[in-house]
């Protein structure tokens, strides 16, 4: 013996209804992805820059920071590196691709002939392409 439940219909209904739960799942997964790459993106050395007045240029995805602190020690990205480890250094973060431009931050304490040996160190690395990093001036 057996019973029927649907009232003899067999058609179904049109729902009318957003399934948003994709939707939420979809946005939750790149709220991840920005929480994990955005500390990444960024330089973590504290150095007092000059300011600069100059029109801002595009930042590439990958930038490679070199920053010259005010007591002179050197750091690649977060870490730190000696000058005769600075080729190598290098290497390693551009995969051996020298034409990649190399953005040098200095401190407004570190004197002009300490920037110019770091940047004459980069020329000898084979690095020729630097870019000097400061802080925008404000506008009047």
């Amino acid at each position: 013996m057996s019973i029927r439940l649907d009232h003899g219909e067999d058609a179904f209904d049109v729902i009318h209804d957003i399934n948003v739960t994709p939707f939420i799942d979809v946005i939750l997964v790149l709220l991840i992805i920005f929480m994990i790459a955005a500390p990444l993106a960024t330089v973590d050395v504290a150095v007092d820059l000059p300011t600069s007045n100059v029109e801002r240029q595009p930042r590439p995805d990958q930038p490679i920071f070199l920053t010259i602190e005010s007591d002179l020690t050197l750091a690649l990205g977060d870490t730190p590196v000696s000058r005769a480890g600075l080729q190598s250094a290098l290497d390693a973060m551009s995969r051996g691709d020298r034409t990649q431009r190399v953005f040098l931050r200095a401190d407004k304490a570190v004197a002009y002939g300490n920037l110019m040996d770091t940047m004459n160190a980069l020329r000898s690395a084979g690095y020729l392409k630097v870019a000097l990093v400061g802080l925008e001036a404000e506008q009047r």
